[in-house]
């Protein structure tokens, strides 16, 4: 099995490389082709989204949707998940209100609350397979403490 200088195996078939997609080029050339207030409109999103996921777990969340095959309840992802109870409801609420998880209460008892990813929550699920694939080539250095 061939390796890189990192030591990671490149013989990975089914996941596609980290030039997959739009290159750096191609994404420079759909900036470069927005109108000034349009491309303000794209950084200021993007800086909304970034936040939004430079929060303490939203990521990891994030990833147990992108990877689920059905809804998930809040004690899936506690199961799952090495996230406090607290922390944990507040990232969803904030998910939900950024329109990228759907929250489902049912009149049962005990209540059931189901959240699921809406269709734009879904749309950047392939950046999860993307770290996926930069993982299998290679490694962060450790950080001092």
């Amino acid at each position: 099995m061939a390796e890189n200088d990192e030591g990671k195996s490149n013989d990975v078939e089914t996941v596609p490389g980290l030039d997959a997609g739009r290159t750096r080029e191609t994404a420079s050339a759909l900036r470069d082709r927005l109108e000034p207030d349009e491309r303000e409109q794209v950084e200021r999103t993007v800086a909304q989204l970034l936040d939004l996921f430079g929060k303490a777990h939203a990521m990891a969340i994030l990833s147990a949707f992108a990877f689920a095959d059905e809804p998930l309840r809040f004690s899936d992802l506690e199961g799952r998940l090495d996230v406090p109870a607290n922390t944990l409801s507040e990232r969803l609420k904030e998910l939900v209100a950024a329109g990228l998880l759907r929250r489902e209460s049912y009149d049962e008892v005990p209540p059931r609350v189901e959240y699921e990813p809406t269709e734009k929550g879904r749309a950047v699920f392939p950046a999860f397979g993307h770290l996926d694939a930069w993982a299998i080539e290679y490694d962060l250095e450790p950080v001092g403490d």
